[in-house]
């Protein structure tokens, strides 16, 4: 892991010690959510650039919903980890700053090609199930916690499909 991600000012005093495989697994997840946050922002942009307000609106609100947890998540490892909460706070919040870009570009590109339409959803789509099962998923298997990320995910899958029908 660089040494970029354990500065030795104060404000991260401590954080390195005798848990830096520890460590570097936190920040390897943290910046899992932070790359499958762009293609959510690309599907939002994607969502939005139909001419489709309602559907955009509808895709803006689930993906919302999803991440408030998702950032609370990467807030708490890093607090967890020793890092202050302002330093975990601006981490979280970078990590969703992602989605922007990602719904600047997918408006952009589908406004400039509407044919690719069904190609960008079905891009995001792909990359979040990606890191979803690929890195995620097998990180809440670890310690024992095999059926809290398993009721996790379950839950997900049934509160979006909720939001789907709800939202059409």
């Amino acid at each position: 892991m660089p040494t970029a991600f354990f500065p030795t000012s104060t404000l991260f005093k401590g954080v390195e010690g005798e848990n830096r495989a520890h460590l570097k697994r936190i920040w390897l997840f943290i910046i899992a959510i932070a790359l499958h946050n762009f293609p959510e922002g690309l599907a939002v942009g994607v969502g939005f650039a139909t001419g489709q307000v309602g559907d955009g609106l509808a895709l803006a609100l689930g993906i919302g919903l999803q991440n408030m947890p998702e950032g609370l998540v990467v807030a708490l490892s890093l607090v967890g980890q020793g890092y202050s909460r302002l330093f975990a706070f601006g981490i979280a919040l970078l990590t969703g700053l992602v989605e922007p870009i990602g719904g600047i570009l997918g408006a952009t590109v589908v406004s400039l090609a509407q044919p690719l339409l069904p190609w960008g959803m079905a891009f995001a789509a792909g990359a979040m199930l990606f890191v979803i099962s690929d890195e995620i998923i097998p990180e809440s298997h670890r310690q024992g916690l095999e059926r809290e990320g398993t009721f996790g995910v379950i839950s997900g899958f049934v509160v979006m499909m909720l939001l789907d029908i709800t939202l059409g």
